[in-house]
């Protein structure tokens, strides 16, 4: 009986623990951008199928730089289209960082916000969060260098003096349960 609560205890600790990657994941897709973003020389595009027809039109879209704080002080492009997908569009652009802004008529609410970058070439370049240049560098221990069979034997060690240590720690608090 005495053993049930701490195991009852260390079950839920563990599903909690594997609900929080969920838990944030979900954050992240709920907050995930109704519009798409991308640039072509100086050119800033932007798609949308999230705006309805209204009296108004479908929306407006907003291109703010970084000194820039809100939807009004933006270059603001009507969006176009159908009911289907709308679009707007920036020419001249200058390079920099950009936000871009859309807010539909109907509801009133944005429909998405996405950074872009314009470079100016030819070459489009988009980014929707901050990310390392080169991606994320991960692998599987040995992803990135080759390690000696040495190495390998020494942590492979390590670990199984770990697990032996667990093993014999949770066999003698089985055998006397007041003793840490």
């Amino acid at each position: 009986m005495h053993t049930s609560q701490p195991l009852l205890r260390s079950c839920l600790t563990v599903a909690a623990a594997a609900a929080l990657p969920l838990t944030l994941t979900a954050g992240q897709a709920a907050a995930a951008s109704g519009i798409s973003v991308s640039t072509n020389g100086s050119t800033v595009s932007v798609t949308t199928s999230a705006c309805a027809s209204s009296n108004n039109g479908f929306g407006r879209a907003s291109l703010l730089t970084s000194s820039q704080a809100n939807f009004a002080q933006g270059r603001q492009a009507d969006l176009a289209g159908t009911n289907s997908t709308q679009t707007a569009l920036w020419s001249n652009v200058s390079p920099g960082t950009y936000t871009v802004i859309v807010i539909c008529n109907s509801t009133g609410q944005t429909a998405g916000t996405q950074s872009v970058i314009v470079s100016g070439s030819a070459t489009p370049s988009i980014s929707a969060t901050a990310s390392p240049s080169r991606g994320v560098m991960g692998g599987l221990g040995g992803g990135t260098k080759d390690y000696g069979t040495l190495t390998m034997a020494a942590g492979g060690g390590l670990v199984a003096a770990g697990a032996l240590a667990t093993v014999m720690v949770l066999r003698r608090r089985r055998t006397k349960p007041y003793r840490l």
